[in-house]
């Protein structure tokens, strides 16, 4: 993201290259801790689960993929809704109005006994988590950085995924072997990482701001250039097509990423949950191990991100980066199950980590290509609850069919096609979505 995809207008004014290192640490940095923070609350259950069982007995593999993708339905049924609202308050203080509200709820986690309470605390997580990446996705990075900038920007921010599995593997490796006030195992694990988010909460409550014109750090030249370069892209939109959010709601292109992003995210999620358990019954390797190893295919997975964002950027081209990607996770799907070997495991396992993150960062600056404002919001809203419900199906089938058959092998070839078909969807979308963030 260098001075050279900004236009040139106030050049003279403005050090592009020191303005945008300055939006990367105060814009960035922030949302790229708080993605770390939500994702991490959101799948400790996939390593809590390797030691679970011990104190719940009740736990089958059907209850904790129906947990595990609970989570889901309170996001679906909140994240329109709370999208919109969003967009008619403050985005940094709904950020940290979020970020206290999921923090609770993961320390309730530590509480739960019976099954009905598993359910509960996974679907209020959802609801609390609710309307977080379509704010950040078509409010805040749309606020501070131009059309050209966004897919770094988001690929960038968005590879606080791929660390948050880096560190989240080791760190619950240690986690589950120590105690914490009284509190052992996956309890430990539940209590540590809900503290961020509240701590947190505060700071984005009371120090980050939502738009240039707020913000001292940033000069008078560079205020006035965003305003008018952003009034410029409003108006070439309008321009086109003026958008309502009822309307932005019953696009044809809207919908159809809408049943991509339902079909990725079966994959997504299934392997994100069970990928641990997975990882441990192909190898044999103790938690700890297995807690250290997924370490691997994260690095992998987050090189092929970064690479597929700053690759976007300068072949101005979305729809071939985002499916090669998805192709690829297939293929590392249909290929896990038959591994010969733990480190041929492994090396699949890489495979399909690349498939189901790489192209992410890329495909959320697809809807914004065409979508602005309160539309962008709602329209945003619907991909991610239609796609999110793929996060109930997913690790619900991947549990059920592992609880009948004792394998994971058939869920997995299920989830490759889910990623095949949204492979081969993307590439039919029209290549003027590609085009609009000259």
């Amino acid at each position: 993201m260098n001075s050279s995809s900004l236009p040139e207008s106030r050049s003279g004014a403005i050090d592009f290259k020191d303005f945008t290192r300055r939006r990367m640490l105060h814009v960035i940095l922030p949302l790229f801790i708080v993605s770390i923070i939500a994702f991490l609350d959101r799948v400790n259950i996939a390593y809590a689960g390797l030691t679970m069982k011990e104190n719940l007995p009740w736990l089958t593999p059907e209850i904790f993929g129906m947990g595990a993708g609970i989570f889901f339905i309170g996001y679906v049924l909140f994240e329109v809704p709370a999208s919109l609202l969003a967009s008619r308050f403050n985005a940094m203080h709904w950020v940290a109005r979020i970020m206290f509200s999921w923090g609770i709820v993961c320390v309730l986690m530590t509480t739960m006994t019976t099954e009905w309470e598993f359910f509960l605390y996974r679907f209020l997580l959802g609801l609390c988590e609710a309307s977080l990446y379509p704010v950040i996705y078509s409010l805040l990075i749309p606020n501070w950085f131009l059309p050209r900038e966004r897919a770094k920007a988001i690929s960038l921010m968005l590879t606080s995924l791929l660390f948050s599995n880096i560190i989240g593997g080791p760190l619950a490796g240690v986690l589950l072997d120590t105690t914490f006030f009284g509190l052992h195992g996956w309890r430990t694990l539940f209590i540590v990482e809900a503290l961020p988010a509240v701590i947190f909460a505060f700071i984005f409550a009371f120090w980050m701001k939502e738009k240039p014109e707020e913000a001292a750090w940033v000069t008078d030249a560079e205020k006035e250039y965003i305003k008018e370069e952003l009034a410029k892209e409003e108006a070439e939109k309008q321009s086109v097509k003026k958008y309502t959010i009822w309307q932005a709601l019953k696009d044809p292109k809207v919908l159809r990423l809408a049943l991509i992003y339902f079909l990725w995210v079966i994959g997504f999620w299934g392997f994100s949950f069970w990928m641990p358990q997975v990882l441990k019954s192909l190898s044999g390797w103790p938690p700890s191990v297995v807690a250290w190893s997924i370490a691997i295919p994260m690095s992998a997975a987050l090189l092929v991100q970064v690479f597929c964002g700053y690759s976007s950027e300068k072949r101005n081209e979305k729809r071939w980066h985002v499916a090669t990607t998805l192709f690829v996770g297939t293929i590392g799907f249909i290929a896990t199950p038959h591994s010969p070997s733990p480190e041929i495991s492994l090396l699949f396992i890489c495979l399909t980590a690349v498939g189901v993150y790489g192209g992410m960062g890329v495909w959320w600056t697809m809807p914004t290509t065409f979508l602005s404002g309160a539309a962008a919001a709602g329209a945003m809203g619907l991909i991610n609850s239609s796609g999110n419900m793929g996060g109930w199906v997913g690790p619900y089938m991947l549990g059920f069919i592992n609880g009948h058959t004792g394998s994971f092998t058939y869920g997995y070839y299920v989830m490759g096609a889910c990623m095949f078909l949204a492979g081969l969807l993307i590439l039919t979308l029209p290549k003027s979505m590609e085009h609009k963030e000259d």
